[in-house]
């Protein structure tokens, strides 16, 4: 199936790789590979970008597993006091993985290899002979594994999906 990725699409998953090693993953995620579509220049980073989830942003919740510290503090959770404490009872980064840079290659998780699948789909049912970076943010949004994080950014995975149809890229360009 990789023979049919574009240029886009391959760098999708390089930089997916990159992002599971410097986040000190152990698998690339339907997460991981949210981070590796948003991290480029394509048609699917900028859909991504234009409905808050930019790499950055992205990364941030993923660091910090999804949570938002603002909101669990509005309830009275002090992320940062279970931090402290954990260290104190378990020592300096307990909480922490191992985030050393890793070589080699970083294996996909079940739902990573299925919205892959699914962008293959994806490239058919739009009857493009290429797999693009389009495709796979389309098959993760179907396979579904990434809707808390892009939720927890405030993007839709529906409204994603909208913008990057046919209709929905028409109305980005104004007509």
């Amino acid at each position: 199936m990789f023979e049919r990725f574009s240029k886009s699409a391959r760098e999708v998953v390089v930089r997916a790789q990159a992002d599971a090693k410097s986040l000190g993953r152990e698998r690339i995620d339907a997460d991981v590979l949210l981070l590796g579509l948003a991290g480029g220049e394509s048609r699917a980073a900028h859909v991504l970008a234009e409905h808050g989830a930019t790499h950055r942003a992205l990364r941030e919740r993923a660091v910090s597993g999804g949570l938002d510290g603002k909101a669990l503090a509005a309830i009275g959770i002090d992320l940062d006091e279970i931090r402290r404490r954990a260290e104190e009872s378990f020592g300096p980064g307990a909480l922490e993985r191992d985030r050393r840079q890793r070589g080699g290659h970083v294996p996909f998780t079940p739902g990573a290899k299925k919205a892959l699948e699914l962008s293959l789909r994806e490239a058919i049912a739009a009857g493009d002979r290429e797999i693009g970076a389009e495709h796979v943010l389309l098959g993760v949004l179907r396979e579904g594994g990434a809707e808390i994080l892009l939720r927890s950014v405030g993007a839709e995975p529906a409204v994603l999906r909208d913008a990057l149809s046919p209709a929905g890229s028409r109305r980005g360009r104004g007509a």
